[in-house]
């Protein structure tokens, strides 16, 4: 009798469960269908599916009202898998990434658009740029910088001559595995990653695989497939890639420094609407004949009180010396502080371009 009372509370509790279910299920069918209505609306409209000001107000109300047991930190994983059902109800929305799956670049679209989206393989940045430009794709999802290991310079070269705007930031944890066919460390002959992995594992590869060749690739995932046709060769990529090539994972966490972060921004062709916190990304080029042009190019944020959260400069690769600089700044390029402090910085430039105005992403935990 005392085995058998436990096994009935157990059935009790799991009924109850199944009614909750059954609730749930009715609920997101009846959301379905509010969704399904807003998309009549905006097709009417032309609205763009996609608005990160919203998703930003979903999850940050959801989790301010959570008040347990469940866990507010997977608030936001269950909830962009209901809204990206949603969106695809609206109408299917497709995303470059840089290819082929599995990529960081690829998590970190499926963390921002979830897995009811379409998604576009992409080999370079330059394809995601131009399937969007020409309306192949709706967004496309770019890295911009590592936290150890910087700017990803060839996103920024790309954005000089792009007509496109920045709708939204991702920042995505990166944790690297070495992955091979098989899983003995002595037997790996080659390794494959992309630079900016190959970097973040420097310290790791020069003490476990010092005389082992190290090659470059477009991709991590890329890498994974050059591991799954190569005997004796590995990959640096992520777990995921390990699971969906069916590779072997040979040590796991090898990256140099575990708070290892990269930010992704998703580029679009039409502008967000501001949200609660936004920030503003900018190009400009200054007068290099001029005493004092850098100076004299800042000099406005300070004065109006906008914050500059980066800057990064690069070689305009037309005039040697010549140099643009890509920042970053809090607040929207519609706000009064904002528009003024732009105003005063052109007559200081050659060129300024403003990249676009979007929501500021929560910093990875």
């Amino acid at each position: 009798m005392s085995q058998s009372r436990p096994d009935s509370r157990i059935e009790d509790a799991r009924d109850r469960i199944d009614r909750i279910d059954d609730e749930i299920l009715a609920l997101l069918n009846e959301r379905a269908a509010c969704n399904a209505e807003i998309g009549r609306i905006k097709a009417g409209a032309g609205a763009a599916p996609f608005v990160p000001s919203r998703e930003l107000e979903i999850f940050e109300r959801l989790s301010r009202e959570n008040p347990g047991p469940f866990p507010t930190s997977a608030i936001q994983s269950v909830f962009r898998e209901i809204i990206s059902a949603s969106i695809s109800l609206q109408r299917g929305v497709k995303i470059a990434y840089l290819g082929p799956a599995a990529t960081y670049t690829h998590q970190a679209a499926l963390q921002q658009f979830g897995r009811m989206a379409d998604y576009l393989p992409s080999a370079t940045v330059d394809e995601i740029f131009r399937a969007v430009e020409e309306e192949r794709s709706d967004y496309g999802v770019v890295p911009i910088e590592n936290s150890n290991e910087g700017v990803v310079s060839h996103t920024l070269d790309v954005f000089v001559d792009s007509p496109l705007t920045i709708c939204a930031e991702i920042h995505v944890a990166i944790h690297h595995d070495l992955l091979a066919r098989s899983s003995d460390l002595g037997e790996i002959r080659a390794v494959y990653s992309h630079p900016q992995a190959l970097a973040q594992c420097r310290r790791w590869l020069e003490l476990s695989l010092a005389n082992v060749p190290q090659h470059s690739t477009h991709s991590t995932a890329q890498a994974a497939q050059r591991a799954v046709q190569e005997p004796g060769s590995a990959a640096i990529a992520s777990p995921v890639a390990g699971e969906i090539y069916g590779l072997e994972r040979v040590r796991s966490g090898i990256e140099d420094h575990p708070d290892n972060t990269t930010r992704f921004l998703v580029l679009s062709r039409n502008a967000p609407p501001r949200s609660a916190r936004d920030i503003t990304s900018l190009l400009f080029s200054i007068k290099r004949d001029q005493v004092g042009a850098l100076h004299a190019a800042l000099s406005p944020f300070a004065k109006h009180g906008v914050n500059l959260t980066r800057i990064e400069s690069r070689p305009t690769k037309v005039r040697a010396w010549e140099y643009i600089f890509f920042c970053d700044f809090e607040g929207h390029r519609e706000e009064q502080r904002v528009r003024a402090a732009i105003d005063e910085l052109q007559p200081c430039c050659d060129f300024v371009q403003v990249l676009g105005s979007y929501p500021q992403a929560e910093p990875v935990k």
